[in-house]
């Protein structure tokens, strides 16, 4: 086993055996509800979305009576907001958060999805508008989609029936106006909110519009606020893997990985035998399809499409001559199984990946190839002529006319000379010069045996003659 091959299967191994390591105790005592509870107090992000997941497998494998979201976030991404707040509105066990002190942007999002709102006293709860890394508001059409999910998640819990005496009416239990102003600032609410503002709740005001069922000041007066009496907390303890696992299957450093993979072919393809760039290779394309692979997102047959991509590639380079079939081939297969890597399809069937989940594989493939080479081709460029790696790559040029040539020179004195053809020259075949046998390639047509002939070129180790006389 060669050194790449023992680091690869070390990976592997590791890897595998941190997947088990995610424990939770229990406590079986009896006659006691099982409230499951765990947290978020950092900004949302692919470890908050794998810890959601290892969490509501855990409540639901021990059959929770409720899930507690301990929750403190100034925001963060929407794409794995989105995915939580799926999960809790699919879930078949009650989700209830406290909103220890902040339930910004995507945390709001969240929060509305729970089936009930506890609030510190001085908390906030809202100002939900899509900006950029550096806090700049998003185009409009990022802030449509964000408007249409929050006011599809205060929708999902339906309306309260009121009857008073022969009347009855039909309100919501979350406004999904007020949720939709958490985002958009034109919309108007008489005495809420004013055009040009983004709505954000304290906890009263949350109380006051049906965004929050109490105040609260810990957990525990949550709990009791919910009406349990005897229960016990199990808390959710994320492992070391979780941890990992979010930061590698975070898009951005799965852009990263992209950019090395690529990156690392072509540094190898520059300079062969280096083997350096190809390890770094190696192993971006094992921590891109391992944590993938063992959530079951990776299938074998889309792990195995890549690695084909890359031997056509590496065929096309090596052995075949020029760049078509094989090249253009190996280079779709390459980018399909990046892209399929990441989306949860059961083999060409689509049909439950969400469009946007499809868009943002797509995006991220597209962004790390491209990146990998507006980087790589004036990266290697400077690292093989001036840079660390210029002595091991070959810079000198050796020219023929300095007297580099890798064949016998001494044919290039027949120039000029006259001989016989030594037998019939179609156009390849023997000649006589100076009493010495040849081989030569008629230049024109083509020349019989005992025809005189003329040298009048050679090149790349092979004798030219024409008919002579």
């Amino acid at each position: 086993m060669n050194r790449l091959t023992y680091i690869i299967t070390l990976l592997l191994i590791t890897t595998a055996a941190l997947a088990q390591n995610d424990s939770i105790e229990i406590d079986s005592t009896f006659n006691q509800a099982i409230v499951y509870k765990y947290s978020i107090n950092r900004e949302i992000g692919s470890t908050s979305w794998v810890h959601t997941q290892n969490a509501f497998k855990e409540a639901n494998k021990m059959q929770a009576d409720m899930v507690l979201l301990h929750l403190n976030t100034y925001g963060g991404q929407v794409v794995f907001a989105d995915s939580i707040r799926t999960k809790i509105l699919n879930s078949k066990i009650p989700v209830h958060v406290f909103i220890d002190n902040n339930a910004a942007s995507a945390g709001a999002l969240i929060s509305v999805a729970c089936d009930s709102i506890y609030m510190r006293a001085g908390a906030n709860i809202g100002a939900a508008t899509v900006v950029n890394q550096s806090g700049e508001k998003m185009p409009d059409k990022y802030q449509s989609y964000m408007r249409s999910t929050i006011r599809a998640t205060a929708e999902a819990h339906g309306k309260d029936t009121i009857v008073n005496g022969q009347d009855t009416t039909y309100i919501w239990r979350r406004d999904p106006h007020i949720a939709e102003a958490m985002v958009d600032e034109s919309i108007y609410i008489a005495g809420i909110i004013d055009t040009g503002k983004i709505l954000t709740f304290t906890t009263l005001e949350a109380i006051e519009h049906g965004f929050c069922e109490g105040q609260a000041e810990n957990v525990k007066e949550v709990i009791e606020k919910l009406g349990y009496k005897e229960y016990q907390i199990v808390e959710f303890k994320p492992s070391f893997y979780s941890g990992i696992k979010g930061f590698l299957t975070n898009p951005v450093f799965h852009g990263i990985l992209i950019l090395v993979i690529i990156g690392g072919l072509y540094f190898e393809l520059q300079s062969p035998g280096i083997g350096f760039p190809l390890l770094a290779s190696a192993i971006a394309a094992i921590l891109y399809f391992a944590p993938l692979y063992i959530d079951g997102l990776a299938a074998n047959w889309e792990i195995i499409i890549f690695v084909l991509g890359i031997v056509l590639i590496a065929l096309e380079i090596f052995v075949i001559p020029g760049f078509g079939i094989a090249g253009v081939s190996g280079i779709i297969l390459v980018f399909t199984g990046l892209t399929l890597g990441l989306v949860d399809n059961v083999v060409f069937d689509f049909s439950n990946v969400p469009t946007k989940e499809l868009f943002l594989s797509l995006i991220i493939v597209s962004a790390g190839t491209f990146l990998s080479f507006i980087i790589a081709i004036p990266l290697s460029q400077k690292l093989f002529t001036t840079g660390p790696l210029a002595k091991v790559a070959l810079q000198t040029t050796q020219d023929t006319e300095l007297g580099y040539i890798s064949v016998d020179a001494a044919p290039m004195s027949f120039i000029g000379e006259i001989g016989t053809a030594e037998t019939t020259l179609r156009p390849s075949g023997k000649v006589v010069l100076k009493d010495e046998i040849y081989d030569a390639v008629a230049e024109i047509g083509m020349i019989d045996k005992g025809d005189q002939v003329k040298v009048i070129r050679y090149a790349s180790g092979q004798l030219y003659v024409v008919k002579h006389g």
